[in-house]
């Protein structure tokens, strides 16, 4: 939703009069206005506790080596809380980070809601069009460019190969063979198929679009979760778990999902490459080849997985945009993009990174490089990510038992569209 128009106009008058410094060409983190850059930079970093953050944090103090008279204050701000933690700031003018890490639905409406610089012409975005087309994607709203693209993503099925081993099975291709799958891994090991995360609706989305669904369709301006399709993703998802194929939760999935993962007690869940690191800690996963990766099963209409990814964003009303330029452009530079793939198996946004040797011989990115070039785009609107909220709220009812497929469709689909103004 947006603000009123004069708060709105006072924070893009803010980055206005504070963009007007000039570009380099370089692309190696190195860029920067005239003049030696120094100060603080405020970074929110989102990435995951224990793993992540620790190689990013190492990043940026590499950066401060770089330029001995810039301070980067490294916060690391939990992703679930991220989102209204930095409207609420930008929304006060007190407590905004210099740059933020955005998941890449935030950033159409932080840029919508005026609280991010535009970076076109700055050294914030270099060779622009080195960037993956669907990753440059999500970081253009109105015509000009908000942030840079820091990562890019998709899910896919992560299993354990010594159960699928013991239990004599494959690798399911399908909706239906994970349930028959999952049937004689019961039968063989007594260990369950399936962690299916049910307190976020990320995770329903493969689903939906498998049965040839979509939240909306912006083209059109129409809402489609309640769309017939929809209301079949949501008796899947109800069958997976009710046919005992699955478990699930209601809270704290992340932890319930990997732990369960790691300690060997299911065989399956559905995630992406920032898990790797994390799923690699496992008592399971302590020898690495053990751990199997494969596309998400199909529905009966279609394969398909989200588009995801985080961008890196300055706020319009830094204080030190300068250096918050040349911060950006180091943390999303072909270099630091390839150590980044070495370290936490994360997929680079720069086409020039996959020529990198460190990239090249990845096998995580091997499999999910064509699994992100034929993922789902979500509409890049200001109020995609604030599609989730309402979503979740019935996706984990309907696994609880709590509500029908039917209802939560309808449900979900009747708060989208008084969120969406005008839509059909």
């Amino acid at each position: 939703m947006r603000r009123g128009i004069t708060a709105t106009a006072l924070v893009a008058a803010l980055a206005l009069a504070a963009t007007a410094c000039g570009s380099d060409d370089k692309s190696d983190g190195s860029s920067k206005s005239s003049g030696e850059l120094s100060g603080t930079v405020t970074w929110w970093d989102t990435s995951t506790v224990g793993s992540e953050d620790k190689v990013f944090k190492k990043i940026a103090e590499d950066f401060e080596k770089q330029h001995p008279k810039v301070d980067v204050k490294y916060v690391n701000v939990p992703f679930g809380e991220a989102q209204n933690k930095f409207k609420n700031a930008a929304q006060s003018g007190s407590g905004a980070p210099d740059v933020i890490r955005s998941e890449v639905a935030w950033t159409p409406e932080f840029a919508d809601l005026g609280y991010l610089a535009p970076l076109d012409g700055t050294p914030a975005l270099q060779k622009a069009d080195d960037f993956l087309k669907q990753a440059a994607a999500s970081t253009k709203y109105n015509g000009k460019t908000y942030a840079v693209p820091q990562v890019i993503d998709s899910m896919g099925i992560f299993y354990n190969k010594k159960i699928f081993k013991e239990a004599g099975v494959e690798v399911p291709t399908t909706v239906d063979q994970l349930k028959t799958v999952s049937e004689k891994i019961k039968e063989k090991t007594g260990k369950t198929g399936l962690y299916l995360r049910g307190d976020d609706a990320y995770w329903f989305l493969s689903f939906l679009y498998g049965e040839g669904g979509d939240l909306v369709d912006a083209s059109t301006k129409s809402v489609t979760v309640d769309n017939p399709e929809g209301v079949k993703a949501m008796k899947v998802v109800k069958d997976l778990v009710d046919s005992g194929a699955a478990k699930t939760d209601a809270t704290d999935g992340w932890e319930n999902m990997q732990s369960s993962f790691k300690d060997g007690k299911v065989a399956m869940i559905i995630n992406g490459p920032w898990a790797v690191a994390d799923t690699y800690a496992g008592k399971e996963f302590k020898d690495k080849a053990n751990l199997g990766v494969a596309p998400v099963p199909a529905g009966s209409a279609a394969q398909g997985a989200p588009q995801g990814g985080h961008n890196l964003a300055v706020y319009a009303g830094s204080k030190n945009l300068d250096a918050s330029y040349a911060f950006v452009d180091y943390m999303t530079s072909t270099k630091t993009q390839a150590q980044v793939t070495k370290e936490l198996n994360l997929l680079p946004t720069r086409t020039s990174a996959y020529s990198e040797e460190a990239v090249v011989d990845n096998e995580i990115v091997g499999f999910f490089k064509p699994v992100v070039e034929t993922a789902v785009e979500r509409p890049w609107i200001p109020e995609t990510g604030s599609l989730f909220a309402p979503l979740v709220t019935e996706y984990t009812k309907v696994l609880t038992g709590q509500t029908t497929p039917e209802k939560a469709a309808k449900a979900t689909g009747d708060s989208y569209r008084k969120l969406l103004k005008g839509w059909k």
